[in-house]
């Protein structure tokens, strides 16, 4: 009964792997074919009749006698070896070369002295083709963004400069303060498209990019920098582009804002912090000026405002500003997880 039931599941394994429409050959555990699918034999011009008894290495011209595949079989009839997706060039006279996974795979009859091993052979060379020439169209396309990056980031900083150039050969005092403005904000995104530029994804490394921001309105607005000077702590770390030049915008009205307002005696510290933790991410900019003005001096809030509360709603995060003592703290929070609230400062809106 058991030789009946053995013979009966080598048959009709020679049938499924006779009909099969994946190229697969059923070998002995000397490497002689016993069977070869209809498919097999058309894609390697093999034929079907004269493969079965052979030996897979004299097949065709002797194609498939490489050493590397002979050890690997060998393996696998003794049960010492066992692998899947295996690489193989295949060479083949008057033919391009093409790249072949075999997965061998030894059947289990229960008859130990007549292993029998089933070889599906996929051919993927356009597969990998068409891969490799997607991975140079990212990386032409990658090469190209940074050079646009890069291109625009000059022209802003050209744009930048003819602003500048403006706001000091102008007699009125409110024009140049906003042409003054108006140079540090374009300043705030020529500096985004600086890293990215410089950067191999589409994140802004925040450190270098929050210093690098605070040396237009510093350059521009401070007259002594050992009495007035602008501080970045931030850690290391990365935030999307988009986020960034929202960020950037941001850092650059309240910097303004505080230098304009917050120092008539010209003297003391900005300070720009920015926290990224699991749960939120936190943009903090703090003076030591005169603090919250109230009463008939207080500036009426103006574009920088209204800029200010516009990228915050677009970064879906909230404004507060508090009494720093001295001087005001505004804190950008975006919270990411959790509602956990800001606590233990006096708060008013922005």
């Amino acid at each position: 009964m058991t030789a009946i039931l053995h013979d009966y599941a080598s048959d009709l394994t020679r049938a499924v792997v006779s009909a099969s429409t994946t190229p697969l050959l059923l070998l002995a555990g000397d490497q002689s074919v016993l069977t070869a699918s209809k498919s097999f034999c058309e894609a390697f011009s093999i034929d079907q009749a004269d493969a079965v008894g052979r030996s897979i290495f004299s097949l065709g011209a002797g194609e498939w006698n490489v050493p590397q595949l002979r050890s690997l079989l060998e393996g696998i009839a003794s049960g010492s070896v066992s692998v899947t997706s295996y690489e193989m060039d295949f060479k083949r006279a008057g033919c391009a070369p093409r790249l072949l996974i075999l997965n061998p795979q030894k059947l289990e009859y229960g008859d130990t002295e007549n292993a029998r091993i089933i070889l599906a052979v996929s051919d993927v060379t356009e597969a990998r083709s068409d891969e490799k020439l997607k991975t140079a169209l990212l990386a032409e396309k990658a090469v190209l963004l940074r050079e646009i990056q890069h291109r625009v980031a000059n022209s802003l900083q050209i744009i930048a400069s003819i602003l500048l150039q403006s706001a000091r050969r102008v007699q009125s005092d409110e024009t140049r303060g906003h042409l003054q403005d108006a140079h540090s904000r374009v300043m705030s995104l020529a500096a985004v498209q600086q890293q990215l530029a410089h950067s191999q994804e589409t994140c802004v490394e925040v450190r270098s990019y929050f210093t690098q921001l605070c040396k237009s309105p510093a350059a521009s607005m401070i007259r002594d920098a050992g009495k007035l000077r602008i501080e970045v702590h931030a850690e290391q770390g990365f935030v999307p582009s988009d986020t960034a030049t929202s960020l950037g915008l941001i850092i650059t009205e309240l910097v303004i804002n505080s230098l304009k307002h917050g120092f008539p005696e010209n003297e003391g510290k900005i300070t720009v912090m920015f926290e990224d933790r699991a749960q939120y991410w936190k943009l903090i900019v703090q003076d030591d000026g005169i603090g919250i003005l109230t009463g008939p001096d207080k500036p009426k809030p103006g574009l920088g405002t209204s800029l200010i509360e516009a990228l915050a709603q677009k970064l879906d995060a909230e404004i507060l500003v508090a009494d720093a003592k001295p001087g005001t703290i505004v804190s950008i929070t975006h919270k990411r997880l959790g509602d956990s609230a800001l606590s233990g400062e006096t708060q008013t809106a922005l």
